[in-house]
């Protein structure tokens, strides 16, 4: 049998209900693999290889059954977001989301397999990478969330392979994960004619590996001084009983001083701890300038406040001096907040002898806020953050990501999420889930060494556009293939 046969003639008897029935189940199955990779705890090591049932089926499909199952097995796999979803937006929302990310889905492959189907040479093997970057890159350019929850992310505890992010960023990750099955899918369809594709792609993946093991080998230890994290789970609102308002601050300033007393230059507390009115903003201003003072340490407070003018979500960095506090006001907001108005001014201070920027949150989840801060010389970013336990990894990871691309290390304090001090080469040097009442502490060394030179800051964006542009040809050329069956 030839190679075309072999990858576009479609099943005998596929009219029969026995063979819809078979390629029902077959869509389904090919769709578990996805279910694992494209929620908020996305499973690393299948990241590998979850695409690869999708295209190979595609491959080996007409193209109208290649698209009804494709769109089955994208919204089965996109399902495992529907319940953290709901926490963000309404039903009718969470559906239209995942509706169009399945249609993207549909595109991407369909548009691989009339590559694959019209051209059948080695280097369709780059189509399927190509075009998932070029839509990753829109989506982080156009949408109010970015690429939240890219497949990319994924590998942000693969240390050796991460270190990808510092060379060309996301885009560079996301093509080298979604390279190795397409390398296999047309390997699997079409045979020993893709060999020398597959065999390319193998080599590497090795020297990626082997390269980055490398870099992360010869990174220093920490040895810097000493940061504290802290973070209550429990939010202080207008419905919050002053009592137990009063009880949740007398902990945090409990928590900063006992931190102190360990040693800590630095404490981070988390996000939006509470929304205040200016008269209230006021006083708790007040008195984290005194508790700073008296406890000689650095120490940042994510607060909401209400006036005239609408809701800010901002971070304020106390100094052991007592003065007024370094403020910012978070860029990017998420979608129960979009009635806050949105900061634009960034905040890089000289803090415990390094320069730290500050982030809040969603904001850590944009490449170009990262980057702004990598070329402002930023050695650390300190994030106050406020997660929904669902997305409690996919928040902390997505920022050590934004550390890797920029050279700097990241604290991050979050509510209903975890505690993470990470490195400037996403090495994770401690973590502490939050906790409510009375709360969780987590107390670690800094790295030691400046910020680190990357090419991400360039290079990623580039690779992003280049993809785009790719894309564009890509799909181009697409249209003029010869019609499968």
């Amino acid at each position: 049998m030839s190679m075309l046969d072999i990858l576009s003639v479609p099943a005998a008897g596929s009219s029969t209900l026995r063979q819809r029935l078979l390629q029902i189940v077959a869509a389904l199955a090919a769709g578990l693999p996805l279910y694992w990779v494209l929620g908020p705890q996305p499973l690393g090591w299948l990241a590998w290889w979850a695409p690869l049932p999708v295209l190979w089926l595609a491959l080996r499909s007409s193209r109208r059954d290649a698209a009804w199952m494709t769109f089955l097995a994208a919204m089965l796999g996109l399902s495992s977001n529907v319940a953290y979803f709901r926490l963000l937006m309404p039903l009718p929302a969470v559906l239209a989301v995942i509706l169009v990310k399945a249609l993207l889905w549909l595109l991407v492959v369909l548009a691989t397999r009339r590559l694959v189907l019209r051209y059948r040479s080695g280097w369709t093997v780059l189509a399927f990478p190509v075009l998932w970057v070029a839509i990753d890159t829109l989506m982080a350019a156009l949408l109010p969330d970015g690429n939240w929850g890219s497949l990319a992310y994924s590998q942000a505890d693969n240390v050796a392979v991460l270190q990808v992010a510092a060379l060309a960023g996301v885009p560079g990750l996301l093509f080298l994960l979604c390279l190795a099955p397409s390398a296999l899918a047309l390997l699997l369809a079409g045979g020993r004619a893709y060999a020398p594709a597959a065999g390319a792609t193998a080599l590497l993946l090795v020297v990626v590996w082997a390269g980055g093991a490398w870099r992360v080998q010869g990174a220093p230890e920490s040895g810097g001084p000493l940061a504290g994290l802290v973070a209550i789970d429990d939010f202080i609102g207008p419905a919050t009983p002053p009592a137990r308002a009063q009880a949740i601050w007398d902990q945090y300033v409990r928590h900063v001083e006992e931190l102190a007393g360990q040693g800590a230059r630095l404490v981070l507390l988390p996000e939006k701890i509470a929304v205040l009115t200016p008269a209230q903003a006021d006083a708790v201003r007040l008195h984290f300038q005194a508790l700073a003072r008296g406890t000689g340490v650095w120490i940042t407070v994510g607060l909401g406040v209400h006036d005239e003018a609408g809701r800010r979500n901002l971070a304020w960095l106390f100094s052991p001096d007592g003065a007024a506090p370094v403020s910012y006001q978070k860029h990017h907001l998420a979608p129960p907040e979009r009635d806050f108005l949105a900061g634009s001014a960034y905040a890089v201070q000289p803090v415990a002898g390094q320069a730290m920027g500050l982030a809040i949150c969603k904001d850590m989840h944009f490449a170009p806020l990262g980057q702004a801060y990598g070329a402002a010389g930023a050695q650390a970013m300190l994030v106050p953050a406020w997660d929904f336990q669902f997305d409690a990894w996919m928040g902390a990871r997505m920022t050590v990501v934004r550390g890797v691309e920029n050279g700097y290390a990241v604290l991050r304090a979050a509510r209903e999420g975890v505690l993470t001090v990470s490195d400037a080469y996403g090495r994770v040097l401690a973590e502490r889930a939050s906790s409510s009442m009375p709360g969780s502490t987590l107390l670690a060394p800094l790295p030691a060494h400046p910020s680190v030179s990357t090419w991400a800051r360039w290079l990623g964006p580039l690779f992003g556009w280049l993809c785009v542009a790719l894309g564009v040809i890509l799909l181009c050329l697409g249209r003029r293939a010869v019609p499968a069956a």
